[in-house]
């Protein structure tokens, strides 16, 4: 069975969007971007909430992105190669190529596609995720911490939830960027 793997940036207090919801905190650095584009490869579906899906659109929808530099192009090329399923009751239509739209998240209906994937999954979003790790569908956390302190925002982790992590394993950047991986025990 495939896993299914949270991925975020973080900041060192444990928030994904500062206090007015930007996600533009993270200065841009090209090793950090590097090793997140060599980890999506890994992945063959994205499960993304709305906002982050709007966000990561841009990689398809906007061709000028990929032509910035080598990295960039690789990434939107990594990007764009994974299926994506988007959950909102918002969206009326997604605007990129090989992407669903659910209405509903439905806990059975991500573990059918576990087990059917042939490469693992990655899931996105701090409350999409929140309610993958609730219903134990998250197999893995997988946290770029970054050194600052955004006094609050969005928390990256979900609140009310207990458990032990195991470190599996761990990388520093030389920009102060810490990159974590836990497994979550189910």
């Amino acid at each position: 069975m495939a896993k299914l793997v949270y991925i975020t940036n973080a900041s060192l207090d444990g928030y994904i969007e500062d206090q007015h919801g930007a996600l533009d905190w993270a200065p841009p650095d090209d090793d950090v971007f590097a090793a997140t584009t060599a980890l999506l490869r890994s992945f063959g579906t994205f499960l993304y909430g709305r906002r982050l899906y709007e966000s990561m659109a841009v990689w398809e929808t906007n061709p000028a992105l990929a032509k910035a530099s080598d990295l960039t192009a690789e990434f939107a090329s990594v990007w764009q190669a994974g299926a994506k399923v988007v959950y909102s009751t918002t969206l009326t239509a997604v605007s990129t190529a090989t992407t669903r739209l659910e209405r509903d998240f439905d806990p059975a209906a991500v573990q059918e596609l576990k087990a059917a994937a042939t490469s693992d999954l990655t899931i996105g979003g701090a409350n999409l995720a929140a309610r993958g790790i609730a219903a134990g569908l998250v197999d893995e956390c997988q946290l770029f911490v970054w050194p600052m302190l955004l006094g609050g925002g969005k928390p990256a982790l979900p609140a009310g939830i207990c458990t032990h992590l195991e470190l599996l394993d761990e990388h520093r950047f030389d920009n102060g960027v810490v990159s974590l991986r836990y497994r979550i025990p189910t």
